[in-house]
């Protein structure tokens, strides 16, 4: 029914657009549209001049680093994998959540379980916040193991904030990272990997992730700036 749909849906714009090429192949594939009306955008695009590295960046200054997850918690997002991998890591270092309760969506965390992971001295949980920059502004790395996205908002935020990544080699997600220059991928649904990646992060100088972060910027820059986006747009309608 869903593919009858997009099929009748998309006959009739001049213009279809995807934020990744895996979403745009599937859709071509399926004959959902034709390929010569489709185009790929750098996902809504990121204003960098508002997301830009804060003046009181902590910038990894001390040997306890702090992870941070952010997104809706839900198991898709790859919270159980964090919340594991923090385990196997270890308790040198900070381990923190901020993002909202979904209860609608079945495969939702509760407060309880959350709760007790705090009990237990895994994570921090720190809410939800209107001001998530400077949350970030406070990290020294932002993960991310969804198990896919249509393009994360969050890792480019983070990225145009000079933080290095580490997400999951997934749709969506491997866009925004380049492999051990701005960040590190790791596999789907794998705490052992996840970890493998969040130890290689611990390992690096407060130097190389420092160079990270920068490159993480300069590629949000040059490949997602909101501007772009927005001549993308101007170009179809023109």
């Amino acid at each position: 029914i869903a593919k009858i749909l997009y099929k009748i849906a998309l006959k009739f714009p001049q213009k279809v657009f995807f934020q990744n090429e895996e979403d745009q192949t599937l859709f071509i594939s399926q004959k959902l549209v034709k390929a010569d009306k489709t185009e790929r955008l750098a996902g809504s695009g990121i204003d960098t001049q508002k997301f830009r590295p804060l003046a009181d960046n902590r910038s990894m200054r001390s040997e306890k680093l702090t992870f941070l997850f952010i997104a809706r918690l839900v198991k898709d997002k790859g919270l159980l994998e964090y919340v594991e991998a923090s385990k196997q890591v270890g308790q040198g270092h900070r381990y923190e959540i901020l993002g909202s309760y979904y209860p609608d969506n079945p495969t939702a965390i509760t407060p309880h379980q959350m709760h007790q992971w705090e009990e237990e001295g895994v994570v921090t949980y720190l809410g939800v916040s209107d001001d998530v920059a400077s949350v970030i502004g406070l990290a020294d790395c932002v993960v991310l193991p969804s198990y896919r996205e249509g393009l994360s908002r969050v890792l480019l935020e983070s990225a145009s904030l000079e933080k290095p990544l580490i997400t999951t080699n997934v749709a969506g997600c491997k866009e925004v990272v380049d492999d051990g220059v701005n960040g590190f991928l790791c596999e789907v649904k794998s705490v052992d990997s996840l970890a493998i990646q969040m130890q290689k992060m611990i390992d690096l100088s407060q130097e190389e992730r420092e160079t990270m972060g920068k490159k993480g910027r300069e590629k949000v820059i040059q490949e997602f700036d909101e501007r772009l986006v927005i001549e993308k747009y101007k170009e179809a309608i023109g």
